[in-house]
């Protein structure tokens, strides 16, 4: 596992934007990039960042597909707080993505599981998912995996805890009641699955459930814990997130980027220096 600490939401969104760029770039025109994304609060900078790559003509989605993690069960693709709507608002309709391309549950479908067995289906159909992206709820849950989820479940309805609904209550005009008390989402297994992980945490509140899943032990208490099996992982956290991290942890993860820049800059090629000669003068 990779953790990157830096020193803000700004910088933690043009640096995870800049990974998922250069993956989508650097990947083989054989077959479409698979991207897993993720909806939240969390991403939205790295979304904004991705828009300005692409509007900048440095980034193309034509060649991508992708799968989000998650969505309400009972809300429309229209409803103002579907993750559809979301998706559509902070990032799809900004992009060239192949409408073909993209994938989310239907919440409104009549057989849960069966959509649920039929995502699972699309995703290993696409050749899997190169790299998902992904946020941190603050007790350590991944899409709707909350705490005590198998660590080897697959896409499924999972019922929502109190403290979730409360979470995303503001979403829905401050009333809980209107949070749905269900929803379709993909299995930590399916998050496990995928070629790489990339887990953005940002802020104070994210700082207890962020120190769990990188220094605890793997359990489904946190479900983020999961990280620590995957072989190839990357954590993105801003200071504010990393505040409960043992010193000792933080300083090691600090000391590996430090010196990963450092080999970096060895290996790039010399640039001859400007003499102000006409060649062959």
């Amino acid at each position: 596992m990779r953790l990157i600490i830096v020193k803000n939401y700004q910088e933690l969104s043009l640096l995870g934007a800049e990974r998922i760029a250069e993956r989508i770039t650097g990947s083989s025109r054989k077959k479409p990039f698979v991207l897993g994304l993720p909806t939240g609060s969390t991403p939205l900078g790295i979304y904004r960042e991705l828009i300005r790559l692409h509007r900048e003509g440095k980034l193309s989605f034509k060649a991508v597909i992708t799968f989000n993690m998650d969505e309400y069960l009972g809300l429309s693709a229209g409803h103002p707080q579907s993750y559809h709507t979301f998706m559509e608002e902070n990032f799809f309709r900004h992009v060239d993505i192949d409408r073909a391309n993209i994938h989310i549950l239907d919440g409104e479908t009549g057989d849960p599981e069966g959509e649920c067995a039929a995502y699972e289906e699309a995703i290993r159909a696409a050749g899997g998912i190169d790299l998902f992206l992904g946020g941190m709820g603050e007790d350590g849950h991944i899409a709707f995996n909350e705490p005590f989820s198998s660590l080897s479940s697959r896409t499924r309805v999972k019922t929502l805890t109190e403290d979730t609904r409360a979470v995303n209550a503001r979403f829905f005009g401050g009333d809980m009641n209107q949070v749905p008390r269900a929803a379709l989402t993909v299995g930590v297994g399916t998050v496990m699955d995928a070629g790489e992980l990339l887990i953005a945490a940002s802020g104070r509140n994210k700082a207890r459930a962020l120190r769990d899943a990188v220094e605890g032990a793997v359990s489904h208490r946190c479900p983020l814990s999961c990280i620590q099996n995957h072989p190839k992982a990357t954590v993105i956290c801003d200071e504010a997130a990393a505040a409960e991290l043992d010193a000792g942890t933080a300083a090691y993860f600090k000391t590996l980027e430090r010196d990963a820049l450092e080999r970096a800059a060895l290996l790039r090629p010399a640039v001859p220096e400007q003499t102000g000669q006409v060649p062959g003068a």
